[in-house]
């Protein structure tokens, strides 16, 4: 049960680093204002190679799949937060701030439900 546990909280932690670096890639390759990098396109194939990896190789529990799809949106929020905070003439980061910190919140709120039901299950067997 911890190695499905860690493998669960490594594939969120993927999840979001893919964020992470999709939107850098993106904001490296597309902006002007943004300092060209290599970092992030190697740091997107990495993890795209990692999440494909693991998803040979471990089952999915139900209900994670939606919470690796809001780690994956959380990374792409983040990376636009940080970035319109360093460079103010791009934009407020207003509103991905408030979208971080509901998502931040309702993953919280998910992983303790999947974990209280988890809990009950294994009370029942």
């Amino acid at each position: 049960m911890t190695q499905n546990s860690l493998a669960e909280k490594g594939t969120l932690l993927l999840a979001w680093s893919a964020g992470l670096s999709l939107n850098g890639s993106f904001a490296a390759l597309f902006s002007a204002i943004v300092l060209f990098s290599l970092f992030p396109p190697i740091a997107l194939t990495l993890v795209l190679y990692r999440l494909h990896q693991r998803y040979q190789h471990y089952v999915m529990p139900p209900g994670h799949p939606l919470l690796v799809a809001a780690n994956f949106l959380l990374g792409l929020l983040v990376y636009s937060a940080i970035v319109c905070a360093e460079y103010p003439a791009i934009g407020s980061n207003f509103v991905p701030s408030i979208l971080v910190v509901a998502l931040v919140l309702w993953i919280g709120r998910r992983l303790k439900m999947l974990r209280r039901t988890q809990m009950d299950e294994d009370e029942n067997y």
